[in-house]
């Protein structure tokens, strides 16, 4: 009875208009998802988007599920945070030492924003295993690859080693990083020469620290440019959790502010307002301390050199980006610097920095020339793909 009676009932010129939405199919292109170390993105091969860059930005939204005004981005691939909202573009080498492309695309969450400012050391861990599952480079060793990354963000060039399994990237194996649940093959990420990404500068300001906001800061540039400041100077614990950071009354305002300001001082931008979104980084360092919460985490002064927490697009990091992580290991040899500062004159293994962020611990190797620079630096991660095949996605 129920569907008979509407079956008499007349369509409203609003009515036409929805049934006639409806009948529009969905847009999809071939795609895949990968993890890297503590971040997930949505990867396309160059050769599959459209050629006008302008184009890609009405794609990666709607793939990703941006803007989402609840935030959990439900109608996309995106995870609600901004380590999940990411994708990566990854095509031939436009660069003589590489052997690939790869730009990295941050997107927001409840915004249109579509930035290609930044690079994401996490994500790069990936690069190298979707090359080769994807036969965008060719194996030249049955058990191991070795891939040349360029990453476009930035100019710079990642070296990504690892196993593979039948010509394609190995997935298990029995390295283990915080944040991550089980163990995996392990991805040996060499960063050549990472000083400099955006601003030409180790120190785009040409000083060890500045003040922003009444606070004292170090800005460095190496990987992604970052910002440093002293969790005391900011009346809050080092080892705070990221949840405790987006509870507390203003201190992520107060942390975008100061990252704001020093992105113009730094040469990213000319006003505040425009500065992007994903860059500067910025960190709050502090000194390993003994209390209970520090034991429990295994982040005293004999587990770590220092303890950073993260923030990353205006949301805490559940772990420290790499691209942080490398920074944090530059800083720490600039004399007079905050990193220098609070970071232990007794490395707890000589081999880099230890460094305790939200999620565990992390090690980066890091080499030094004659003059103290840096010309190289090491992390290790594990990657997996999850899956791939064909992604839909609508009109705007």
């Amino acid at each position: 009875m129920f569907r008979q009676s509407l079956s008499h009932l007349p369509l409203s010129g609003i009515g036409r208009r929805s049934l006639s939405s409806v009948t529009k199919i969905q847009h999809s292109l071939p795609a895949a998802y990968y993890r890297g170390g503590t971040s997930r993105a949505v990867f396309f091969k160059q050769d599959d988007l459209p050629a006008r860059r302008s184009d890609w930005d009405s794609i990666f939204r709607g793939v990703i599920g941006s803007p989402d005004p609840y935030g959990r981005q439900l109608d996309g691939l995106g995870g609600g945070i901004s380590s999940l909202s990411k994708v990566c573009v990854v095509g031939k080498s436009t660069h003589p030492d590489a052997d690939i492309d790869y730009t990295f695309v941050s997107l927001g969450v409840k915004n249109t924003e579509v930035d290609y400012s930044s690079n994401c050391g996490n994500m790069i861990s990936a690069v190298g295993p979707f090359a080769v599952d994807s036969k965008l480079v060719t194996l030249n060793d049955p058990e191991t690859a070795s891939v040349r990354i360029h990453n476009t963000n930035s100019g710079k060039i990642i070296n990504a080693t690892f196993p593979v399994v039948d010509g394609e990237a190995a997935s298990s194996g029995d390295f283990s990083i915080d944040g991550v649940a089980g163990t995996a093959a392990r991805v040996q990420l060499d960063f050549v020469n990472p000083a400099g990404s955006a601003t030409g500068k180790l120190l785009p300001t040409g000083n060890a620290t500045d003040t922003f906001d009444g606070v004292l800061a170090t800005c460095i540039d190496v990987a992604n440019p970052c910002t440093f400041v002293r969790a005391a100077d900011l009346g809050v614990e080092g080892n705070i959790s990221p949840d405790e950071i987006s509870a507390h009354p203003d201190l992520l305002l107060r942390l975008d502010s100061i990252r704001r300001h020093a992105g113009v001082q730094m040469g990213l931008a000319d006003t505040v307002s425009r500065v992007p979104g994903s860059v500067p980084k910025i960190g709050i360092v502090s000194t390993p301390s003994s209390d209970a919460r520090s034991k429990a985490q295994k982040q005293t002064s004999a587990d770590v050199d220092l303890l950073v927490r993260a923030i990353s697009v205006g949301q805490p990091h559940k772990a420290v980006p790499i691209t942080v992580a490398l920074a944090l290991a530059a800083a720490g040899r600039v004399p007079g610097s905050i990193v220098a500062d609070v970071a232990s004159k007794s490395p707890v293994d000589d081999a880099g920095i230890s460094i305790g962020h939200a999620s565990g611990n992390l090690l980066v190797g890091a080499d030094f020339d004659a003059d103290g620079g840096l010309s190289f630096a090491t992390v290790f991660r594990t990657a997996r793909r999850l899956f791939e095949g064909r992604i839909f996605w609508k009109n705007e």
